[in-house]
């Protein structure tokens, strides 16, 4: 300690397995992570979500494998799934692309969405969601907790305000590339579904499920 008495502390600024400890990639190094941002979410928040509320009609735009499509096709209520990628599931199509003649989803568009968005595109899939929306229709997205956070949400919120969050209490898992068998098994993500009703300008309510 001798000389060092006077000394400020350093602000934190993180290291190489910080990043990877915060997204649930626990020591993974940059290289590893998937390209395209693709984390599959578990069967299981889906049928939980449709514990919660009821939709109807609802297109799955980053569909994936198909964990969450799957489980809306088997409760009857799938009516569309694609993703920009070819993961094996659904058709392809670039959801925040300007639509062609020939894949022309947006503008015939009638029904609820639910998705689990890549995250960095999170923002840009909410928004184009609730463009295309009918009045009173659903949109459900399947999101870190953290979310939440920043300046910028606050604005987006303040003028798209969710009409419910519901936090899960116990942890779910979103497994990079789909692979729930060496992906670890304990998520150190808190996940929510943020739930917004096309028009709805009321207060945010929040709740915990599971």
């Amino acid at each position: 300690m001798t000389g060092k008495k006077n000394q400020k502390p350093k602000d934190w600024t993180g290291n190489k397995h910080s990043v990877h400890m915060s997204i649930g990639s626990r020591n993974l190094a940059l290289h590893d992570r998937e390209m395209h941002d693709f984390y599959a979410t578990e069967p299981k928040a889906t049928e939980l979500l449709l514990e919660l509320d009821n939709f109807s009609d609802v297109w799955e735009c980053a569909c994936g494998q198909g964990h969450m499509a799957k489980v809306l096709k088997k409760q009857g209520i799938l009516k569309l799934a694609t993703d920009k990628y070819n993961y094996g599931y659904g058709k392809h199509y670039d959801f925040l692309a300007s639509p062609t003649d020939k894949q022309d989803y947006i503008s015939k568009w009638h029904g609820d969405i639910i998705t689990n968005p890549p995250y960095k595109y999170a923002n840009e899939f909410m928004k184009k969601a609730l463009e295309i929306l009918d009045c009173n229709r659903k949109l459900a997205l399947f999101l870190p907790i953290r979310y939440l956070e920043s300046k910028t949400r606050k604005k987006i919120f303040t003028e798209n305000p969710p009409k419910k969050i519901w936090v899960s209490s116990s942890r779910l898992n979103c497994a990079r590339n789909g692979d729930f068998v060496t992906f670890p098994t304990n998520s150190t993500i808190c996940y929510a579904w943020f739930i917004w009703e096309k028009g709805y300008k009321g207060k945010t309510e929040l709740d915990w499920f599971n």
